[in-house]
């Protein structure tokens, strides 16, 4: 979810501000959100099978919830720091996408779902990963840049690397991905941001409120992608679980990984951790949807939990290691 503006600090040091604890508390909960509206949508399906349609509306309200914490210092911050914000950039789009494709090649998993799970891997970065990283005491200036720079690219990156590597295993027009990315991320994005620019005294007094809006929303996605295809899940269920686990564990530990080996410091490698592991899976559902089947979201409404749940972990571990470290 979009968080209250983060990058000027670059670790907690003490108590939270109060909207700092109000986006710790809305990720926190946001799990349980989800865990409850996927079990809505498993249990109780009927209700919600014919809103699918809404799903793209739902996305854009969370990016331009995204939007409304951007302010001209986020993007000013990429300029002075290109070889990390552009490390971290490559790192996601080629880490991610690969993984998905080979974690679908190893399982053998079927077409719909090897195309889900190339699909989530092909997204920008997670929309909670700027709040994550700031628990995990790293550098949320890197974070906030890397996230923002790989959603604004996402029309131009996310259709081709689809093509690219889940073509194999479904039909994809690239061509009908870019405009939808284009109306349902980057256009309600830059609306966010105009209306900051314009109005930023009172969107400044609703920033309490983005992290919550944010979570109700993702969770209201992942409510209408599994009861748009609760029968399927409970007979790949197991199947799309380890899928997830394994593309979200290794994608943490491979961004890790390469911002250490790149010696920008360890905030700066926890901040890497979370922009490549966390991906925006309400996108991935959403063109998933749209553009191949129910089938094929379910790996982005089953990341949409775990990569909260095991973000939330890491972090807790991360700030530990890093206060023993003083």
């Amino acid at each position: 979810m979009p968080t209250e503006q983060l990058s000027q600090h670059p670790a907690p040091t003490g108590d939270l501000p109060a909207s700092d604890r109000a986006a710790r508390r809305a990720v926190t909960v946001f799990p349980l959100l989800v865990i409850a509206a996927g079990a809505v949508g498993l249990l109780w399906p009927a209700p919600f099978t014919g809103w699918a349609p809404a799903v793209p509306w739902l996305l854009g309200v969370v990016m331009f919830s995204m939007g409304l914490t951007l302010t001209p210092p986020d993007f000013t911050a990429v300029a002075k720091r290109p070889w990390a914000v552009g490390l971290g950039l490559v790192a996601h789009y080629v880490i991610m996408p690969g993984l998905g494709w080979l974690i679908a090649t190893a399982l053998h998993l079927p077409p719909q779902l090897a195309a889900g799970v190339i699909l989530v891997g092909c997204a920008p970065s997670g929309t909670a990963s700027n709040v994550v990283t700031y628990l995990a005491r790293g550098d949320v200036a890197l974070s906030v840049s890397v996230a923002t720079v790989s959603t604004v690219l996402a029309p131009l990156i996310t259709p081709p690397l689809t093509l690219l590597l889940a073509g194999q295993f479904l039909d994809v027009d690239a061509g009908v991905m870019v405009t939808d990315i284009l109306k349902t991320v980057l256009l309600p994005v830059l609306g966010g941001l105009l209306v900051r620019l314009v109005a930023g005294r009172w969107v400044d007094r609703a920033l309490r409120a983005l992290p919550w809006l944010s979570a109700v929303t993702i969770a209201a996605i992942v409510l209408v992608v599994v009861s748009g295809s609760a029968a399927r899940i409970k007979d790949a269920a197991a199947l799309v679980v380890l899928a997830v686990v394994l593309h979200n564990g290794l994608g943490l530990a491979l961004g890790y990984a390469a911002g250490r080996l790149a010696r920008l410091g360890k905030p700066a490698g926890r901040a890497m951790a979370f922009e490549v592991g966390m991906q925006n899976s309400g996108l991935a559902a959403s063109l998933a949807t749209a553009h191949f089947s129910p089938a094929a979201a379910l790996p982005a409404a089953v990341f949409s939990v775990w990569h909260n749940v095991s973000g939330a972990l890491v972090a807790a571990w991360m700030a530990r290691n890093a206060r023993r470290e003083r």
